[in-house]
């Protein structure tokens, strides 16, 4: 399979994340009021994520039912109608604004379940086994640098046309990877699957060959969050300003993007197995907010490289175990249910971090993290029915 068909999949993974993180890190500072109110701020950062969490198992079901491709295009196709109501609906400023932004976020948010386990599933359906490692490996570096660039390039856009100019941007973003993905991605047909009941789905979620990994990339996802929202406030109780704390991110964000691609090469060329990367990449992550604990701009540094590192194995070998460990027919469903795992994760690491720092101190939330991010990494380093 040529290379050239997996790099549209690439940049829908670079679009959910762009989309997800460019828009909400820019709502409460768009100035047209839309976004004004914190607790309607907090609903418009919740719908984008809760409607994954939501549609995404669904939508894979779907995809394997019809094929992953329809469910791709489909669904990148909505996320730009999705944007383009807030660009052709929305007034240019004031409170108006605000119900056709959560109409709109709504639908990114659904759009983007759709789309994401579909690339997912693709990826996994036109590589080898061989390969596997490296194909998760460089969908998590753009899916990365989504994460990392869209903040700064959503600012950007915000500073020079308001945030209607930045829904804009991503309507073309996505209309751009759609013609892209119809033209380049093969059609691959569903297969025939056996029928299968609830007992069954739920055996099968709960077999260690499905929750181990996936507990991993839900730590892993805790890791990120947590990082990103928390260390910046470590960095200010130190004394550091604004742009140390944010170099600070950066190098997170650089090393998770950068390790993705080097752990999935190794993978492929069995240089590391799946357990024990898995297991080091929970240790390293679980080092990185025991070190978050100690006061001091190099301890801040070094907290945010080694947490990056750790979530750059963690991605690309929890993906390829799964697809590794799943029927083909069913690629869509487990890609879609190991998707929502990573929301949990993403939504309950800053909040147990958060209820943690409220009750005792920020450095306790560290510390029971890193304590839960190493019992992640015992379940994970167990033999069991899954590769070694």
């Amino acid at each position: 399979m040529s290379r050239a068909r997996l790099w549209p999949l690439y940049a829908a993974g670079f679009t959910t994340a762009f989309g997800a993180h460019g828009i909400a890190a820019n709502l409460g500072v768009a100035g047209d009021g839309a976004g004004a109110s914190l607790l309607r701020l907090g609903l418009l950062l919740a719908l984008y994520d809760g409607a994954e969490v939501v549609l995404k198992p669904a939508f894979g079901t779907l995809a394997d039912r019809v094929g992953p491709r329809p469910v791709l295009v489909g669904g990148l196709v909505a996320f730009v109608l999705a944007s383009g109501v807030y660009v052709v609906a929305a007034r240019p400023h004031g409170l108006p604004d605000a119900g056709w932004l959560l109409a709109a976020r709504l639908g990114q948010g659904a759009a983007a379940s759709a789309f994401s386990p579909a690339a997912s599933a693709l990826v996994a359906r036109l590589t080898s086994e061989s390969a596997r490692g490296r194909a998760f490996g460089s969908y998590g570096f753009y899916k990365s640098i989504g994460y990392t660039l869209g903040p700064f390039l959503g600012g950007a856009v915000v500073a020079a046309g308001g945030l209607r100019s930045l829904f804009a941007v991503m309507a073309a973003l996505a209309a751009a990877v759609a013609c892209w993905a119809a033209l380049t991605v093969p059609r691959v047909p569903p297969l025939p699957r056996a029928r299968q009941t609830v007992g069954d789905l739920a055996r099968r979620l709960a077999d260690p060959g499905f929750l181990r990994p996936v507990t991993a990339l839900a730590a892993g996802t805790a890791a990120l969050s947590v990082g990103v929202g928390f260390l910046p406030v470590s960095g200010r109780a130190d004394g550091l300003g604004p742009i140390t704390t944010g170099a600070a991110v950066s190098v997170l964000a650089a090393c998770a993007a950068l390790v993705q691609p080097l752990a999935g090469r190794a993978l492929d060329a069995r240089r590391i197995s799946p357990i024990r990367g898995l297991a080091t990449g929970l240790l390293l992550c679980a080092a990185a907010f025991a070190l978050a604990a100690v006061p001091g701009v190099v301890p801040l540094v070094l907290a945010a490289a080694t947490a990056g590192a750790g979530i750059g194995l963690i991605t690309p070998l929890g993906f390829a175990v799964l697809a590794g460990a799943t029927p083909p027919e069913r690629m869509g469903q487990t890609m879609g249910s190991a998707e929502v795992g990573r929301e949990i994760g993403d939504a309950g690491g800053p909040l147990l971090v958060g209820a943690v720092a409220t009750a005792l101190s920020l450095t306790s939330g560290y510390l029971l993290l890193a304590g839960l991010l190493a019992g992640a990494a015992a379940y994970a380093d167990r033999r069991g029915r899954w590769p070694a």
